[in-house]
């Protein structure tokens, strides 16, 4: 073995003891560095003959070929290890389940409003909706609410720029006015009929949606949900009322061991009027008696709005909180969880 063929050898062993790629650029400057051996070799060139810088220069380049060649094979070796390490210390477990995304749901409140829609349209009630942003007349006035009543208040009623001061627009109080608004549209279609005294189709409504007040604590929102419902015909009386919403609370909780209570009160829009209290007979609120809504005969001068004779045509209204309902429901005892928006009380009901 010559000289070179020794050196060839010696930068092969030396790249091969090295485990890092900054060991393998030390011993690359020890061959091929400036003041590497390669290097060292090439300087000697200039002592020589011609005919022998020619063949001993030929000789040193195929050694610094073999050397540059041997440097290239243990990057590439090193860079192979680096990178089988890296997937080892990173390697997937193939037989894990994905990660997915996970899939939304319904509010509880927005279920409570598909679970009452679909009671009260079993029983042949119309699902109405309006405006949020509603005339005076259409929330008080033609409800029968005096010019004086609290309601009217500012302290109770968000009022909206675009009115006057005779006819100021506010964010409705409750669901009534579709009520109404129904009422005056079903009267219009079957005017020539009531006219005629042929008589109409009875009206039968429900109302659900947003409503507002200046109010906010465990058990009230600023913005909240109504729904009020309607039936008005020539022979709709008090006891249609108590066995439409008897069976609507036994449906909805779906227990027949529920217990009502019909209890004297007072609205402007209804007389006779009645809170509903339910009672249930077994679970954690037995025993007590729980408001869950308004209700009570129309009152004629509402149903003269309406564009009919409250001698010939009679019926009820309800009005009753989905949110009051939902708690009771899912057992939840604070208001505001169900517009705080956080994930983990929300996912509970998906």
């Amino acid at each position: 073995m010559n000289e070179l063929d020794a050196l060839v050898q010696s930068a092969r062993s030396g790249f091969a003891q090295a485990i890092t790629p900054a060991e393998l650029e030390n011993a690359k400057a020890q061959y091929l560095g400036k003041a590497g051996s390669i290097t060292e070799l090439m300087k000697g060139l200039a002592a020589l003959s011609v005919p022998e810088k020619k063949s001993r220069g030929a000789a040193i380049n195929l050694a610094k070929q073999a050397i540059e060649a041997a440097l290239n094979e243990r990057r590439r070796a090193l860079a192979q290890a680096e990178l089988q390490a890296q997937l080892k210390a990173e390697a997937l477990d193939l037989s894990l389940p994905g990660r997915q995304r996970g899939s939304g749901g319904l509010h509880p409140v927005s279920l409570t409003l598909e679970r009452i829609e679909a009671i009260f349209g079993s029983m042949g009630f119309e699902l109405a909706e309006g405006p949020e942003i509603e005339s005076d007349w259409f929330n008080f006035t033609a409800l029968n609410t005096p010019a004086d009543h609290p309601a009217r208040s500012m302290h109770d009623t968000f009022y909206v720029e675009g009115g006057s001061e005779q006819a100021p627009y506010l964010l409705r109080t409750h669901t009534s006015p579709m009520q109404l608004r129904y009422a005056l549209a079903h009267v219009k279609r079957h005017r020539a009929a009531i006219d005629a005294g042929a008589g109409m189709p009875e009206i039968r409504v429900i109302a659900p949606g947003r409503t507002y007040r200046v109010d906010s604590d465990a058990t009230h929102s600023p913005m909240f949900h109504q729904c009020e419902g309607l039936w008005i015909g020539e022979n709709v009386s008090f006891k249609d009322l108590k066995y439409v919403f008897t069976d609507f609370c036994r449906l909805f909780f779906e227990s027949d061991d529920l217990a009502l209570r019909f209890r004297p009160s007072f609205f402007p829009f209804t007389e006779p009027s009645a809170e509903v209290d339910i009672q249930f007979q077994s679970g954690p609120l037995a025993g007590r008696w729980l408001e869950v809504a308004g209700s009570g005969q129309v009152h004629p001068n509402v149903v003269r709005n309406m564009g009919l004779d409250p001698e010939r045509y009679i019926g009820f209204a309800f009005g009753m909180g989905p949110d009051r309902l939902t708690m009771l429901r899912y057992g939840v005892n604070d208001l505001r969880l169900f517009f705080d928006g956080d994930i983990r009380f929300l996912a509970q009901f998906n």
